[in-house]
């Protein structure tokens, strides 16, 4: 018998969907399906896991000038 699972449609560009997949290498269970370069299917439940792990990753990947004037 056929197994459901629900998800939700993720549009992005490669360079988020590569740190979507490394994030779901690390917790395992948020990526359900791979479509393409730009569409990936992930558990609808673990939507704001991946929006703050990517809000922290591009935060630490960031330049920002104001910070070296604080140091």
């Amino acid at each position: 018998m056929p197994r459901a699972i629900k998800g939700a449609l993720v549009k992005c560009d490669p360079s988020i969907r590569a740190l979507i997949l490394k994030i779901d290498a690390e917790s395992h269970d948020i990526v359900i399906e791979e479509l393409d370069d730009t569409h990936l299917v992930v558990d609808q439940n673990r939507i704001p896991f991946v929006k703050a792990e990517l809000a922290r990753i591009l935060a630490q990947n960031s330049y920002n000038p104001l910070d070296e004037d604080e140091a």
